[in-house]
Order: C-alpha cells, then sequence, then structure tokens
C-alpha cells in the first residue's frame, strides 16, 4: 500500500468558528461533510483521507500559535491556478486572511503557485496549484 494521509485532527479553541472557516475551505476544495458531534466535524476528501476539527475539553491552552514546536501549517491541492485565486477572493468572507500579500501568490518560491491563508485561531493554510 502507497503511503498516504490517513486523517488529520485539529483541536480547535472554538468549534463554531472553526465549523465556519475550516467547513467553507474544505468543501470549496471538493471534500464533503462527514460526521458532526456536539465537540467535533469531519470533512472527507475525495480520497477518503478526512479531517476533523474538535473542540477538545482536553486542550492544555486556550489558543493555537503556528510559531510553537509542532504543526506549522497545513497544505492542500487544487485543482488549478484558478481555484487558488478564487479560493482568495472568498476568503476573507470565511473568516481567512491572505498572507504574504506582498508575494502572493509566489510566496513559496517562483515555481510554487499558492494562496497562504491564516483563519482567526490563527492556524495557517496553504492552497497549492498543481505544476
Amino acid at each position: 500500500m502507497a503511503a498516504a494521509v490517513h486523517h488529520i485532527e485539529i483541536w480547535v479553541p472554538d468549534l463554531s468558528r472553526a465549523v465556519t472557516s475550516w467547513g467553507w475551505v474544505l468543501n470549496r476544495l471538493g471534500w464533503k461533510d462527514g460526521d458532526g458531534w456536539p465537540g467535533g466535524m469531519t470533512w472527507t476528501a475525495p480520497d477518503g483521507c478526512y479531517v476533523v476539527v474538535e473542540q477538545s475539553p482536553a486542550m492544555s491552552a486556550a489558543e493555537h500559535d503556528r510559531m510553537r514546536p509542532g504543526m506549522n501549517h497545513l497544505a492542500l491541492n487544487a485543482a488549478g491556478r484558478a481555484e487558488v485565486d478564487s479560493i482568495v477572493a472568498e476568503a476573507a468572507e470565511h473568516g481567512w486572511t491572505l498572507m504574504f500579500a506582498d508575494r502572493h501568490p509566489y510566496a513559496g518560491g517562483p515555481q510554487h503557485y499558492a494562496a497562504f491563508l491564516s483563519n482567526t485561531d490563527g492556524y495557517e493554510l496553504e492552497i497549492v496549484a498543481p505544476d
């Protein structure tokens, strides 16, 4: 079996905000709403990988800081440059802010067309156009 991501779980300080921001961008990229429960929600990619956002009572801090040890950001594929551009155009309405705007869409390098977004809770998401 080839290496692949099974799932990613993101603990969030506010489930409602997470469902608004993460749910919008994941749905926008073709992920489908999955199971929901009072403390969390899932979205499933066409390949079966899924993302969980959970407001866990076991969290040891009230906020996320991508600059601390741990995961800095999540990068997801877009269908192409047009999808990256349209997500950027709509992002602010759904709790996301464009990062590195002065270098967008090549903040990751001259051959890397992507958008780097940050949501209200400080999570960074990179939306990448295929080469």
